[in-house]
């Protein structure tokens, strides 16, 4: 009797092991055996979450990120602000998933630097995309080129509404001879989904155009962004 007593003692001292443990590690095991791609959505959400929140189960506000922004993609390109809303969301969570479309943005930049931009333009295209075919505004970029048509700074100028960015020609033409660039290529967003050049876009690049010719400077193109195309103002035969 005493032994069944002292059992049962022992057994109920013993803390039983939440229903998460070892996930974290097997997690990891099957990204070093399997690969990044073995991951779902949520998990790999889980994976950036964990330096973030050391201890714990992360899988619930993994999931609960992808229900809020549809989609991993709609998670990692959410403005900190918004995913500070979702419960559970500290600043160290909203840094670690902010961080990765920076690194996404740097290795796909690394992919037209020290090239002609114009010999690389599909590349071009799917970085100018990365960076802010998602964007819930509008923003205007100038990317500056030198003689040989190499990137040498890409700027934000001016960010906007949901359909509408100010523009200054003259800034733009001003920043250019700063940075001594030859030629420009003109890249702005439209968070509509349409990439229809509207008869603002128009006349502002025509705009940009004559002023930066009067100093010499050649503008290439002129690209709108969407998160699923793209139009060119060359191709359109706008310029």
């Amino acid at each position: 009797m005493d032994e069944l007593a002292g059992r049962g003692t022992s057994e109920s001292a013993s803390p039983s092991k939440p229903h998460f443990h070892g996930h974290r590690e097997r997690l990891r095991q099957r990204v070093l055996e399997q690969g990044p791609s073995s991951l779902s959505d949520y998990e790999i959400i889980e994976f950036l979450l964990f330096g973030a929140k050391p201890r714990g189960d992360v899988k619930p506000l993994a999931k609960a990120l992808i229900a809020q922004f549809g989609s991993l993609a709609g998670v990692l390109s959410a403005a900190p602000w918004d995913l500070k809303q979702v419960p559970g969301m500290g600043d160290a969570s909203v840094a670690a998933l902010a961080i990765v479309p920076e690194a996404a943005t740097r290795l796909s930049r690394a992919d037209i630097l020290d090239q002609p931009v114009i010999d690389s333009w599909s590349q071009l295209v799917g970085y100018c995309r990365m960076i802010m075919g998602r964007a819930p505004v509008e923003h205007f970029r100038v990317l500056f080129l030198d003689r040989k048509n190499r990137l040498i700074a890409d700027e934000e100028q001016q960010r906007g509404t949901v359909d509408h960015t100010p523009v200054y020609p003259r800034e733009i033409v001003k920043r250019a001879l700063e940075l001594s660039a030859s030629a420009l290529i003109l890249v702005h967003n439209h968070p509509s989904g349409d990439a229809t050049p509207s008869s603002g876009d128009i006349a502002m690049t025509r705009e940009i155009k004559e002023t930066a010719s009067r100093m010499g400077i050649e503008l290439h193109d002129h690209l709108i962004i969407t998160r699923a195309g793209e139009s060119s103002f060359r191709s359109l035969g706008l310029l």
